[in-house]
């Protein structure tokens, strides 16, 4: 029987799926409250950048070498494993206060960013682990691509269920304990990364219980797969073609989720529970988009129309984000909504052509997410740390009029460079030829 028929059992599905919890859960925090913490404690705009670029770049390293090592070594569920662990012990300590502060009593604002860079490195490398053992792991568990799809697509729609989460105790943690000192701002994020951790750890757990480590046997002749040298995908168009995709939704979804609190509560001067408010809409919508998706029939063709849908929704919503002034602010649920249906097509469906990229050559897929990833982290890094340099010599908001549009890095990161992200990703998209590989009989399921 061609494994390429054979669909992967639900439950395997969802213990795939719940495998990158904590990560999810502990990005959505980093992403949507690091630079607002740095900055809620007196750092500037720069030392906030200069802390979530010293993470992105440890990410991004990290990606390539992990990517390496499992191609060349396998056991992803141990680098899984370690990954959490890594990720579990050091988080805490990004928004649990400065340690060295602390060892050398001293609170100067370089001892500060240096501190909380080292911890956003460390936290960053456990990430990466995790990451790339996780997403490789796709390809190794079954060569169907619809199954493909529907994995990633679960993944997904777990990680809206993380990022609901997070913004559940952030709300409540906003309400419950408001601040009114650096020491108040501290324990609030103290507590939204503690409560983040637990529940984190808790589904690994069931990932680890729930899922065996993948296996590779071929019916031909008693032979294996064999490595695949990394100079293999630079000889195909498609894998720059995929990397650009990916490094353009990328830097959609996490640029505009780093710049959504600024921009609600600076911009638009709506009450500070919106800044937990406004991003749980965009999950549940993104987490009902995922499970939806599911349930489809994936071609290369229809993975092309989709993420064009949703490339196209981000320019309308980037585009209404930018001139969008203050008087109009209540429209911004409305384009939540339609943020939420955007991430989710572009993430699943982004995601999804890495698979169709790799096909059957299984064992180099690892090299390929973790080549990816690190794109997709300096990239990230660097236009985070762009934007927040020139946030901290932008002037203030205060005299802007209610009925007028004040440009200001908020509105650059959460609707022009999204905006241009997408109308970029969906040309390239648009030029890309997505063939169902031709697969190889196996004579037993990839996982057991």
């Amino acid at each position: 029987m061609m494994v390429d028929e054979v669909a992967v059992a639900r439950g395997s599905v969802f213990f795939y799926g719940v495998g990158h919890m904590l990560n999810d859960i502990t990005a959505a925090c980093w992403f949507t409250y690091l630079l607002v913490f740095i900055t809620d404690i007196g750092l500037s705009p720069r030392d906030a950048a200069t802390v979530m670029l010293s993470g992105q770049i440890a990410d991004g390293f990290t990606t390539i070498f992990a990517g390496e090592l499992i191609d060349r070594f396998g056991h992803f569920k141990v680098w899984h494993g370690a990954g959490s662990i890594l990720v579990a012990v050091s988080f805490s300590s990004v928004f649990g206060g400065c340690v060295p502060c602390i060892i050398f009593g001293n609170e100067s604002s370089s001892l500060q960013t240096i501190g909380y860079s080292f911890f956003a490195a460390v936290f960053n490398v456990g990430w990466a682990a995790t990451q790339v053992s996780h997403m490789s792991m796709v390809n190794c568990i079954t060569l169907n691509s619809t199954s493909r799809v529907v994995l990633t697509s679960c993944r997904n729609a777990f990680s809206m269920v993380a990022n609901l989460s997070l913004y559940a105790i952030a709300f409540s943690v906003f309400h419950i304990r408001p601040s009114k000192t650096t020491s108040d701002v501290e324990n609030q994020y103290r507590w939204i990364a503690y409560s983040s951790i637990f529940i984190g750890c808790c589904f690994v757990v069931v990932f680890h219980i729930g899922t065996k480590e993948p296996r590779l046997k071929e019916e031909s002749r008693g032979h294996g797969y064999e490595k695949i040298s990394w100079t293999f995908w630079f000889k195909k168009v498609l894998y720059y073609q995929v990397a650009i995709v990916y490094m353009f939704t990328r830097l959609i979804t996490n640029v505009s989720q780093a710049f959504l609190a600024f921009y609600v509560i600076n911009d638009l001067r709506m009450a500070q529970s919106s800044k937990a408010l406004i991003p749980a809409m965009i999950y549940i919508c993104s987490f009902i988009v995922s499970i939806i998706l599911q349930e489809l029939t994936w071609t290369g063709q229809r993975l092309k129309a989709f993420f064009s849908v949703g490339g196209v929704l981000w320019i309308l919503c980037g585009s209404a984000i930018f001139f969008m002034p203050r008087s109009m602010k209540d429209v911004m649920y409305f384009l939540s909504l339609l943020i939420g249906i955007a991430n989710a097509l572009i993430t699943v469906t982004g995601v999804s052509m890495q698979s169709y990229l790799v096909g059957e050559d299984v064992k180099g897929c690892a090299f390929v997410y973790g080549s990816l990833s690190f794109l997709d982290k300096m990239s990230c890094g660097i236009a985070l740390w762009a934007l927040e340099s020139y946030q901290s010599t932008s002037g203030p908001l205060q005299d802007c009029r209610p009925v007028y549009t004040c440009f200001s890095v908020s509105r650059y990161g959460l609707g022009l460079v999204p905006a241009i992200c997408a109308l970029a990703g969906v040309i390239v998209t648009c030029t890309m030829k997505l063939e169902k590989p031709r697969l190889k009989p196996l004579r037993v399921p990839l996982l057991e």
